[in-house]
């Protein structure tokens, strides 16, 4: 029996094929990743990842500032305040992360392995910080050191984002209480970053302190 038209047409309207995803940005190479990219979903209400997150984002557009300055040969004032308010920044994060963050990850059974190298990274970089923020912008190498001290940060934000803090979501964390913890000692030592009378300021404790323990 001969098909109908409406058979036939019927027979050769191609199938359509199902749509395919895109790719998700933290399985790319490395070439590819970066903090933007790589940053977890925002949880709601706003937790510490969330909290530690906006730190990552807010100094990877302070190195792309400086990055631009120091191509422009800009003054050498105007790259040692931006160069000084990244390290500050980073090591009032750094220290949040060291003494709250790290330690109820670890108590939550995050990895050793994973928070020992998260300590260890955070220790080289806590170096560079120094040096750059003792030194004077027209000193030999102070450019590379900035753009070196960037390059270390984001290898170690993206650590973080793809591995860390996803493992920190599936635990039994408190991420809602543990960001007001991370908020107030935050608070506390971003009005402590000058030195203020015999009260010293985050970097001479910085200096003072060339190993934070983990806990």
């Amino acid at each position: 029996m001969a098909a109908t038209p409406a058979k036939k047409k019927a027979a050769a309207a191609p199938k359509k094929s199902p749509a395919s995803k895109p790719p998700m940005a933290a399985n790319k190479p490395y070439p590819d990743n970066t903090a933007e990219n790589t940053t977890p979903p925002k949880f709601r209400p706003p937790d510490a990842v969330d909290l530690l997150v906006a730190d990552h984002l807010a100094a990877g557009k302070i190195f792309k500032q400086y990055e631009k300055l120091a191509k422009k040969d800009a003054p050498a004032g105007q790259r040692k305040a931006l160069a000084d308010k990244v390290c500050g920044m980073l090591t009032v994060h750094t220290t949040i992360e060291e003494e709250i963050f790290y330690p109820a990850a670890r108590a939550a059974g995050i990895g050793a392995a994973m928070m020992d190298e998260a300590y260890i990274e955070h220790a080289s970089a806590n170096e560079l910080i120094v040096q750059i923020m003792l030194a004077k912008p027209t000193d030999d190498y102070f450019d590379a050191k900035v753009k070196v001290l960037g390059d270390y940060i984001e290898h170690h934000v993206m650590e973080e984002h793809t591995e860390m803090f996803r493992k920190c979501r599936r635990s039994k964390m408190d991420l809602i209480a543990l960001r007001g913890q991370l908020s107030d000692k935050k608070t506390q030592l971003e009005k402590a970053e000058q030195p203020k009378g015999d009260k010293p300021g985050l970097l001479e404790r910085l200096i003072g302190s060339p190993t934070r323990k983990a806990a």
